[in-house]
């Protein structure tokens, strides 16, 4: 019986790396994918393989959907090569950037960025995932607390974490003949690099996210990973469709 492999998107760094490291905690193997970060990224490989899972580090710009036929080529010649499977098991599209800028001032070209990033290139990277995702398997997807609360600056960011969120509905709607189980996570603030680091570095912000959250401070990527970890075991497998937030209670 094979193991079952994780491609996770934007997995060098922050949750992503997180999330790789959740998932080998829980017997699954890994293709990770970067954006620029090749040394990050093959860092994260030899974690998981010291705990002693098979993983591989991908390039992969999630807002080039042009590059994605390629892509799912060599995906397909490493699950041969490297993991001796021909299908994975999980998809989960976290890779994204932040933004942070108040309606009136957001560009029209950072608006084209973060669709192309968060919706645009989650959306054709699943379809073109299709073909390579054994039935019975499982998406994640990430969304954020400000696709269900608003704080300015976010209003582009928020609203396409919006539309992922329907979009995980209908995904599941109709990949349910094929028994593939979507849903989608949805974290609160989180101390990463995100966003230029500013609730990890910016020590106001840090104690105005404590303040609005019922567990009383910022979130950790260890409080994400192992939610998504979990959402690809066997233990989640009547949860579909559904939007979890992982936020310690922000804003309730």
């Amino acid at each position: 019986m094979k193991n079952k492999i994780a491609l996770v998107t934007g997995g060098s760094r922050g949750l992503g790396k997180n999330m790789v490291l959740s998932l080998a905690k829980k017997n699954i193997d890994v293709i990770l994918t970067y954006n620029s970060k090749k040394e990050e990224a093959l860092e994260v490989v030899k974690l998981v393989e010291q705990a002693g899972k098979k993983a591989a580090a991908l390039q992969l710009n999630t807002a080039d959907t042009k590059s994605f036929d390629a892509f799912f080529k060599t995906v397909s010649s490493v699950l041969k090569d490297h993991f001796n499977a021909d299908k994975i098991d999980f998809l989960v599209n976290n890779a994204g950037i932040g933004l942070h800028a108040s309606f009136a001032e957001t560009t029209e070209e950072q608006f084209d960025s973060l669709v192309n990033i968060h919706f645009k290139g989650v959306y054709f990277l699943t379809q073109k995932a299709l073909a390579y995702l054994e039935d019975g398997g499982g998406i994640v997807n990430i969304s954020s607390g400000l696709a269900r609360f608003s704080l300015p600056g976010s209003s582009a960011y928020g609203s396409l974490k919006g539309a992922v969120e329907t979009l995980t509905k209908y995904e599941a709607k109709e990949l349910g003949e094929r028994r593939i189980r979507v849903n989608v996570v949805a974290p609160g603030a989180i101390e990463t690099d995100f966003g230029g680091g500013a609730v990890r570095d910016n020590a106001t912000l840090n104690a105005q996210v404590a303040s609005i959250t019922a567990l009383g401070r910022a979130g950790l990527p260890d409080d994400i990973g192992g939610v998504v970890a979990f959402l690809c075991t066997d233990d989640a497998k009547w949860i579909n469709a559904q939007r979890i937030e992982v936020s310690g209670g922000m804003m309730l």
